[in-house]
């Protein structure tokens, strides 16, 4: 098993086409080639964890935070990046981030943060934009079947939870074929009509290469009729943030107590002190969320859970919602049981660890 089989699982959860613009998802360090010992699940990569990997006989380190964020113009350990990259380098240590495509995938960090709450009816906050296409291909009526059974095992035609979706009409498709060609219906030379379908299917952007590819091997056509349009509706699973009901209603001051508990938080930042109001409807975002708390009172959110809040938004918002600020690592150390999931899932047997040595670099004294 090699590193990119062990990235590749997480790939298919997290593909890195959901990363924001700003990021850089993927691999840091490392041949994606090179036979996976085992690894790491971390936060943040540091030189200890990259020391606590070689201990453990791991050369894959698996992060939310990318080590490399900001391009690195040398390499002289003048800063703790460049430390572990060369420590890294030197081990033979392969170093994975997945940081904002694991936070906008569906069932990703927020999503995670909500069940561990036991919030139902999850929703997201921000859907994106931008990450879908429509397939419409031409097929004759006796492979139709064929075709779409083709680009669905590709991965087209997944809406929601649902999958196999498709819409198909049928049509007369007209073609004459030019010296050289070796056509599968009709005669070089001559206008040939053709009883077909066309078959139209939603896919992610992401996978269109791989669905084309399926197409053309399935399609009994020498040529065949096909294109992708881009649309612009929302990925309702994909995006930032999530908002949903609790299970059962709780006061204030029973959701905070949750909260410190489940994300081992120990203490909050909070812009109210009426605790005793009884909160249904909440939502939260891993990670600096303070961009999104006009999406959260827009969807008529009580409370908002995320982190590194900015006094000004504590104090205008104060009539608007309740906001609680958890902490950074807090909320989004939940990644490294995602990380866990999905990696075990396919590979039981795998030599997967939690970092040991790994605490909230931020002390409450």
């Amino acid at each position: 098993m090699t590193i990119a089989d062990v990235t590749s699982a997480i790939e298919k959860f997290a593909p890195l086409a959901l990363q924001e613009d700003y990021d850089n998802c993927g691999l840091q360090v490392g041949n994606r080639d090179e036979n996976c010992t085992g690894a790491i699940l971390c936060v943040d990569v540091t030189p200890a964890i990259v020391d606590e990997a070689a201990s453990r006989g791991c050369n894959l380190i698996v992060s939310h935070h990318p080590l490399i964020f900001k391009g690195l113009k040398r390499l002289t350990g003048a800063s703790q990046v460049e430390q572990t990259v060369m420590k890294a380098i030197k081990a033979g240590i392969a170093i994975y981030s997945c940081h904002t495509a694991i936070d906008n995938a569906a069932n990703g960090v927020s999503w995670e943060m909500a069940r561990r709450l036991n919030v139902v009816g999850i929703e997201t906050l921000e859907p994106q934009l931008g990450k879908l296409l429509k397939l419409s291909v031409m097929v004759p009526n006796a492979y139709c079947e064929a075709v779409k059974t083709a680009i669905f095992n590709a991965g087209a035609g997944t809406i929601g939870d649902y999958d196999c979706c498709s819409f198909s009409v049928q049509g007369e498709g007209s073609f004459r074929a030019l010296s050289g060609a070796n056509p599968f219906v009709g005669q070089v030379g001559e206008v040939h009509n053709e009883l077909e379908t066309r078959i139209d299917v939603i896919m992610p952007r992401w996978l269109k290469n791989r669905v084309e590819r399926a197409l053309i091997k399935a399609h009994p056509y020498e040529e065949p009729a096909y294109e992708f349009i881009a649309i612009e509706n929302e990925s309702k699973n994909l995006g930032s943030g999530v908002v949903g009901k609790l299970s059962t209603p709780l006061k204030l001051s029973q959701l905070i107590s949750q909260v410190k508990e489940v994300f081992d938080a120990p203490i909050v930042r909070c812009n109210t002190t009426d605790v005793d109001q009884e909160i249904s409807t909440v939502a939260m975002c891993g990670g600096s969320g303070a961009f999104l708390i006009g999406k959260a009172i827009a969807k008529g959110a009580q409370v908002y859970i995320t982190s590194d809040v900015k006094y000004h938004d504590f104090v205008d918002y104060k009539n608007d919602i309740i906001i609680i600020d958890i902490g950074h690592f807090e909320s989004e150390q939940c990644t490294k049981s995602i990380f866990y999931r999905e990696i075990q899932e396919k590979f039981p047997t795998f030599a997967l660890y939690y970092s040991d040595i790994e605490k909230n670099p931020i002390n409450y004294l």
